[in-house]
């Protein structure tokens, strides 16, 4: 268990799950949480990232930096995105190692999972068969991570520990207009086309995959509680086992925003995988389980979006 006083390094502490942890720990009454600005320290440069942890020397770590986007961001910078989330972790990972830190939880993506695997996807089917080709260089990267803390546990008896989260959404998160992904990407649209009095909005492909989504806090709650109760080299899927229809996703945002008006369907624009559904019976055998339905959260969202006065630049 981490002590109450313990220092504890959140990498990435602007970003949505970053800042989902910081308000998690504090929740919980942590009260030595040391964070860096990328202005600060770039992960991506390995001398900052050592003379950090050689001169704060974290207890525990959560790695929840990382260069994201969607389906037109990482198609279309596949090389930075995998040179950025590779150096950025191995930095990271090997320099706790070095400075002593008790352990360290890295965060995935359900990306990570063969394109056509089995649903809905348990831990045990990675590597075992082809990626999906619009996130491949994401997808490699994270794999990279999270087998670098399974060969330290086993080299060196590290207690280093990972999670692959489903599709994200809460406070914090990016409504970039072409670099955002799914849900936020909707908020935004519905939105501007409720306050343009727009008469249709149109959506990509049409609207038959499935998707699950996790309200970040929900995500936080069971990375502090992971940090505390479980350890092993295999990762843990966090999701809420729930799916629904980009179709049906799409109808929820639109009822939260109020918008009003017709949703057409692009069927020329790529629909992305049919369905990507985690098995999470491994968390719920640690007795953990999700709390925010997805309604719920998307008014929570929409709130965030609301009064996120960085939006329409991030």
């Amino acid at each position: 268990m981490m002590e109450k006083n313990a220092k504890i390094y959140v990498a990435g502490h602007r970003g949505m799950v970053g800042s989902a942890i910081v308000r998690e720990l504090e929740r919980q009454g942590y009260t030595n949480i040391i964070t860096r600005t990328h202005a600060e320290l770039d992960l991506c440069r390995q001398d900052q990232v050592e003379k950090f942890f050689e001169e704060e020397k974290p207890d525990y770590v959560f790695l929840a930096a990382a260069k994201v986007g969607g389906i037109v961001a990482n198609s279309e910078a596949l090389a930075d995105f995998m040179y950025d989330n590779m150096m950025l972790e191995m930095n990271v990972i090997h320099a706790a190692w070095k400075n002593g830190c008790k352990k360290l939880e890295f965060l995935g993506s359900s990306c990570i999972y063969p394109r056509m695997a089995p649903q809905p996807m348990k831990e045990s089917c990675l590597l075992t068969s082809e990626l999906e080709k619009t996130n491949e260089a994401y997808a490699l990267a994270k794999i990279s991570g999270l087998k670098f803390c399974e060969y330290l546990n086993k080299q060196y008896g590290t207690d280093y520990i990972s999670l692959m989260p489903t599709n994200l959404y809460g406070p914090n998160d990016n409504y970039h207009p072409t670099h955002s992904h799914v849900l936020p990407a909707l908020i935004r649209h519905f939105h501007e086309a409720k306050e343009q009095n727009l008469p249709y909005v149109t959506c990509w492909g049409d609207g038959s995959p499935l998707r699950e989504f996790l309200y970040v806090d929900d995500l936080a709650n069971l990375c502090v509680f992971l940090m505390n109760n479980y350890s092993g080299d295999e990762t843990v899927n966090a999701g809420s086992g729930k799916e629904i229809t980009i179709k049906g996703l799409t109808e929820l945002v639109a009822k939260v925003i109020g918008y009003e008006g017709e949703i057409r369907w692009d069927t020329s624009k790529p629909n992305g995988t049919p369905r990507k559904l985690l098995d999470v019976s491994k968390a719920a055998s640690l007795g953990w389980t999700y709390k925010t339905e997805l309604e719920d959260g998307i008014r929570l969202s929409y709130e965030d979006f609301l009064n996120n006065p960085m939006r329409a630049e991030r």
